[in-house]
């Protein structure tokens, strides 16, 4: 499996991968945390009202928990193609290759997508609170963000991955 492709989810890929996975495992990947940083102007807002989706940002001495996901045999250059043309739709993503760890400790190397903090749509060191009142309200092309918040704080519930930060926002939002 030396040639295999594994993509990390962290947040809409572990509800919604949008390609044939072989194989998925819970996966550690020091350095990054899971945060509303980027401004979506295209899925979850629109230019006009940005609403807020997931990325990895760079952090010291954060954790990110998320899931490995390896695509289907034969399918490695067709996953790619299709995560770059629903990834990279903004260039607010870079798209690159990181180390992350298994539930055995087994390492792995996954196509990770993070937020570049040089780009416009970054949007790091908003407040919970801050967070919670832009997802409520924002709607984009593919729908509401308040569904893309409470999908992705579901799923990581369901496999067991704690984000209290998520778990606060899943709650505010709800109550706004």
């Amino acid at each position: 499996m030396h040639d295999a492709l594994w993509v990390f989810g962290y947040g809409s890929l572990l509800w919604n991968p949008g390609f044939a996975v072989a194989e998925q495992r819970l996966a550690r990947l020091e350095g990054w945390h899971r945060s509303f940083c980027m401004r979506s102007i295209h899925h979850r807002g629109t230019e006009d009202a940005p609403g807020l989706v997931l990325a990895l940002d760079a952090r010291p001495g954060a954790v990110c928990h998320g899931l490995a996901l390896r695509a289907e045999p034969g399918t490695e250059a067709q996953t790619i193609a299709y995560l770059r043309a629903r990834e990279l739709v903004s260039s607010a993503y870079l798209e690159t290759r990181l180390a992350v760890t298994d539930a055995t400790g087994a390492a792995l190397d996954v196509l990770a997508y993070v937020i570049d903090p040089d780009h416009v749509q970054y949007c790091g060191g908003l407040s919970l609170e801050q967070q919670a009142r832009i997802i409520a309200r924002a709607r984009g092309g593919m729908g509401p963000n308040d569904e893309y918040l409470h999908n992705t704080a579901a799923h990581l519930a369901e496999l067991g991955i704690a984000d209290a930060d998520l778990e606060w926002l899943a709650a505010r939002v709800r109550g706004l």
